[in-house]
């Protein structure tokens, strides 16, 4: 007598793992797309941040203000010598460098109108860089003050999911190179200078009080920072 499965048994089989694919491919598709954001996050990171090292270096400078990075032709000839860029756009007009529009995490708009007076690019790489010229802003902690900017990062250009917090992070660039969220500065990683926290702190405070529907996406790239280039959230 040969032995087999009935067509009952094949169809449960099938069933359940139609089922089990229901459930668990859903997941996997998107870990596997939030661990390709990181790795274009973190490629961009160090892309930037060897950039300023270089122009800084360059110009025998010890910040970026001081190389001339304080003007938004300066930004633009910035991009253009020290990035592989492919295209150039501005605040108002962002496309091709970005979308035409975003949502946040909560699912309202994001809006670039905050960003009237800045310099937008595109990378070899498909990411895409605004950076708010050369609007430096001062924060003064335990005594040492610190200069930033603020930069726009899409990690693929106009393609989707075109989410802050997804794709889209809001990053601040020190006056030293360094590129990290508003708070957590150079004197605060360095020497511990921060206000009575930790920089893992202030990142996860940020993170906590804006990642979800911050108009800016702030405070989403602090956490991938603080979980070690994971998006947890």
């Amino acid at each position: 007598m040969k032995k087999g499965f009935t067509l009952a048994e094949v169809l449960v089989t099938l069933g359940i793992i139609g089922v089990v694919s229901a459930l668990t491919v859903p997941t996997l598709m998107k870990n596997h797309q939030k661990k390709t954001f990181t790795v274009q996050l973190h490629k961009v990171y160090s892309e930037f941040q060897q950039a300023a090292q270089n122009y800084m270096n360059d110009n025998n400078a010890v910040s970026m203000t001081e190389a001339g990075l304080t003007s938004q032709a300066a930004v633009e000839q910035f991009s253009k010598n020290y990035l592989k860029t492919v295209n150039h756009c501005n605040a108002t007009a962002t496309t091709p460098c970005f979308a035409a529009s975003y949502k946040n995490l909560d699912g309202t708009s994001f809006s670039f109108t905050a960003w009237g007076v800045a310099h937008a690019f595109s990378l070899a790489s498909g990411a895409a860089i605004l950076v708010d010229y050369p609007s430096y802003y001062s924060v003064e902690v335990d005594g040492h003050t610190s200069r930033y900017g603020d930069m726009l990062v899409d990690v693929n250009g106009p393609s989707g999911p075109n989410i802050a917090g997804r794709d889209l992070f809001l990053m601040e660039f020190y006056e030293d190179g360094s590129v990290d969220v508003a708070g957590a500065t150079p004197e605060c990683r360095q020497l511990g200078a921060c206000g009575g926290k930790t920089v893992s702190q202030i990142r996860e405070d940020l993170f906590n009080s804006s990642c979800f529907s911050s108009t800016k996406a702030a405070g989403c790239f602090g956490k991938i920072l603080n979980d070690g280039w994971e998006m947890t959230y």
